[in-house]
């Protein structure tokens, strides 16, 4: 999972891409390449 200051670039990296908040945190995740996967700070 990568860990990124803004997920604004790589939400753009798929068209899968979704943002998601849990716990108070920003999340992208995507079901068909899970190597997508990223949360911010």
């Amino acid at each position: 999972m990568k860990i990124a200051n803004s997920l604004r670039s790589l939400k753009k990296r798929h068209m899968q891409c979704r943002t998601v908040r849990r716990k108070g945190r920003v999340y992208v995740i995507n079901k068909q390449n899970p190597r997508f996967k990223a949360r911010q700070g």
